[in-house]
């Protein structure tokens, strides 16, 4: 059974927005008001969101070889808690104004692994972080040729050093399971090949 909220965005007043920094992204101050589930209204609530737009990943698999194509990049934010801030991820990028989800997962798998994509199928989307940036990020999952994945690869204009990985099934379950792979979005998409595979596969071969 679902659970529906009994509030929607009728139910939060913002009061004023302000720009804190614009540069290769955004943080915006909003202040504002929202209902209470005991009744009546909170008082005003300070918030700063971190706006860096919308994004897409996608995990490439071969059928064939039963093999996926990942990626290994540095990443500054693990740092601070990781043994090695180069992390194995799915190809991702972010949502450009003019382009669809699906014309960025194309894109993004050209640019970071030198593949193409076929079966491009839309698994689930989720908030990243919601209490402290907008960002949603939509996951898919599509068919790839994975002997064609190899070398390094990125845009350089966006400071971009790219391994390419192809990775037994075998082994990406494993890495899942004991903490290789750590980040949100390929254990996210990892999760939903392995619980719903049979299903996958057999949409890839209809008509």
């Amino acid at each position: 059974m679902s659970v529906k909220s009994q509030f929607s965005h009728q139910d939060v007043e913002v009061l004023t927005t302000r720009p804190l920094y614009d540069g290769f992204f955004k943080m915006v101050q909003y202040k504002l008001k929202h209902r209470l589930f005991a009744g009546g209204w909170s008082s005003e609530v300070t918030r700063e969101m971190f706006e860096r737009g919308h994004a897409v990943a996608v995990l490439p698999y071969d059928p064939v070889t039963q093999e996926f194509v990942l990626i290994e990049q540095f990443r500054l934010g693990a740092m601070a808690t990781s043994q090695s801030p180069w992390l194995i991820e799915v190809i991702a990028g972010m949502i450009d104004t003019g382009y669809s989800p699906e014309e960025v997962c194309h894109k993004e798998a050209r640019e970071e692994a030198g593949i193409e994509l076929q079966h491009l199928t839309k698994a689930c989307s989720y908030l990243s972080s919601p209490g402290g940036t907008t960002e949603r990020l939509h996951i898919y999952i599509a068919q790839t040729d994975a002997t064609q994945a190899d070398g390094l690869h990125g845009v350089e204009h966006e400071s971009e050093d790219i391994l390419v990985h192809r990775i037994a099934q075998k082994q990406a379950k494993e890495w899942l399971e004991n903490g290789r792979i750590d980040n949100a979005a390929a254990i996210i998409a990892l999760q939903y090949f392995f619980l719903n595979k049979q299903q996958i596969l057999e949409s890839w071969q209809e008509p």
